[in-house]
Parts: C-alpha cells; structure tokens; sequence
C-alpha cells in the first residue's frame, strides 16, 4: 500500500513540474513574441517591456493584440492616462512613452481609415464635394459637384468677372483638384462637355478612370466649436507661452496634433504667422502655426483659417491627441470668461486689418 501512494505521489509530482515547465515555456515563447512584434512596430526594446507591462495590467487575453487591435490599444493608453492623472507622475519619461504610443495608435488609425475611405475613379465623388479646377491660360477657380451621374459630372460654373460673359467653357480641357474629407487630396483631368443648367449654371464635364491620389492625411482631426483666441505673429515668430491678456476671438472647428482649423469673422489672410490659445479638459493649450488656406464666406463674412501648427511641445501635443483619442475626462468649463457670448456680442477682427 505505502508503495502504491508513492508511486501516485511522485507521478502527480511530475505531471505538476511538467505543466508548470510548459506553462512558463508558454509566458516566456508569448514574451519574445511579443518583443518580436514591438520591433516589428519600431518600438525599442524598453518601450516594448514597459508596453508589455502595461498590456499585463489591463488584463488583456493576448497582450500581442495591442499591435494589431485600435481597441485594445486604446485600452492601455486610457490606462496609463488615468493612471499617470490620478498620481501626478507625468514626467519626462512618461510623456515619452505616451507619445509613442500616440504616435502607434495614429499609424492604426490612418491605415484603417486610407483601406475604408480611398476611392479610384470619379464616380466614387460625394455630391457637394468642394473642387478646384485648372484651366490652361484661365487660372485655377473654386467649384464643387452637383450631380453625379454614371455617364457625366455636373460641377457648378467657376464664376471670374475678368472673363467676357460670352466665354464658352464647352471643349475646354481641366484638371480637377479635391480633398477629400478623412482621406487623402485627388487630382483628375477632364473635359467639359456641355454647359447646363442645374440648380444654378453648371457644366458637364466626363469621368475619369484613374484618379491620382496625393497629399495623404498625416493626421488624424476631431470636429469640434471651441471658443479661442488667435493672436498675430512676426513673420519669423514662434511662440508657446500662455498670454494673459485676450486675442482675437474665434472658434476652433477641427483639431489635430499637426494644426487646426479657425472660424473668424471678416476676411482671412493666407500665409499669416499666428498663435492659437485655448483650454482643452482644463489645460491651456497654445501653440503658433502659419495659415496655409482660407475659405472666406462673402454673405456671412467670415473666414475659416486652416492653420499648420509649428513643432509643438510634447505634452502639449499628447494633450490633444488625448482629446482626439477620447482618452482624456469630460472638459468642464470654458476658459477667459465666457467667449462664446463674447463671441456672439462683439466678432472676431478682421485679420487682414491686423497684418497691414
């Protein structure tokens, strides 16, 4: 009998020591795994382990899948937000970390949308979509598509008081310039075939196989109408230091770590050296950028300025592509007082007044 229960003790014993050798085997073959993958990802070696740690802390099935998987991504990067926000540990080191992480979740997030969103030919176009178009010899005009119709586009008809009203646009050549909202800038050639009438003058204009897709989104932007103020800049200035006293009052309409766009009132000035301000969850935010667009509105007399932002401060940057994520709390109130009745009572300047 005493050698039969020894017998039993010392093959449980076994079968115990081999599951455990297998099972950490198992955690140290899915730990270079993922250290293979954190390579593959362009991460370090020590971004790696401390992304790996924190994959562990959230509990994650297969800690590899933060690679692959937005959600479970955005998982640990909530985790460490909130982590870091309740402990007041946002150092140097960590706001490096985050920035990566950022950096891993905007990659995802662009491939995702560039598969889903990018289209091929002229029929794919949105009706309403804003385009530009090149004439040889004529310059570049303003128009947007009316109709989309499988055998023909009809765009609205450029409008140019130095052109005769006898001009005939019918046999011209054009070359149509977009962006296209979420996706990537297009470009196609075309001819105009007829001029019509369709919800206003219009002309007719073929389709076209091969669209040359260009000047791809190298950030990822939330809508948003926020109360700011915008401040005019030296030619050579850059600036990211809080002012105390108010700017021009605007609204920001959409917000990325690499710009914004801002809603003003009277007539925008492209090329202006500016400075944007505003609270963002309770933070002030600012940071100096130069107007690259404008799209002035004549009946209302407003400008929407689209501004490419200057390299900014890193945890400045991490702020808002935590409030583009959706990884930071709901913002409380509004900053300087309320600009959004200051706003409504008294319009932003002018900014062409400003740059004289």
């Amino acid at each position: 009998m005493f050698v039969t229960i020894l017998v039993i003790t010392i093959i449980c014993s076994g079968v115990l020591l081999l599951v455990l050798s297998q099972s950490k085997n198992s955690n140290k073959n899915s730990r270079i795994h993922f250290i293979s993958k954190g390579k593959d990802a362009g991460f370090s070696l020590r971004e790696t382990e401390l992304l790996h740690r924190l994959a562990t802390r959230c509990s994650l099935s297969d800690p590899g899948s933060v690679f692959l998987s937005q959600s479970q991504l955005d998982i640990c990067i909530r985790n460490l937000v909130r982590t870091t926000r309740l402990s007041g540990s946002m150092d140097q080191s960590t706001q490096d970390f985050l920035s990566r992480l950022y950096d891993y979740r905007k990659k995802i997030g662009l491939d995702n949308s560039i598969n889903k969103a990018s289209i091929t030919n002229s029929r794919q176009i949105d009706e309403n979509q804003a385009i530009r178009i090149l004439a040889a010899g004529y310059g570049v005009h303003p128009s947007k598509v009316i109709k989309n119709i499988g055998s023909y586009l009809i765009i609205s008809r450029p409008s140019n008081p130095k052109l005769p009203q006898s001009f005939s646009w019918t046999g011209m050549k054009l070359s149509i310039y977009f962006w296209r909202e979420d996706d990537a800038g297009y470009v196609f050639d075309s001819d105009v075939q007829d001029e019509v009438f369709s919800r206003g003058p219009g002309l007719k204009i073929s389709h076209s196989e091969n669209l040359l897709r260009t000047q791809k989104r190298r950030s990822i932007r939330i809508k948003t109408h926020k109360a700011a103020f915008l401040y005019i800049l030296n030619s050579d200035e850059t600036s990211n230091t809080i002012e105390m006293k108010p700017g021009l009052k605007c609204f920001i309409e959409d917000l990325s770590d690499t710009g914004c766009a801002v809603l003003i009132g009277g007539k925008g000035v492209a090329e202006l050296r500016v400075k944007v301000q505003f609270i963002l969850n309770n933070m002030g935010i600012c940071f100096s950028g130069t107007v690259r667009g404008v799209e002035y509105n004549e009946t209302d007399n407003k400008s929407i300025l689209r501004i490419e932002a200057d390299p900014m401060p890193i945890s400045t940057r991490n702020h808002i592509l935590g409030e583009v994520f959706g990884m930071l709390p709901e913002e409380e109130e509004l900053p300087f007082g309320n600009l959004d009745e200051e706003f409504s009572k008294n319009e932003a300047q002018d900014t062409s007044a400003m740059a004289q």
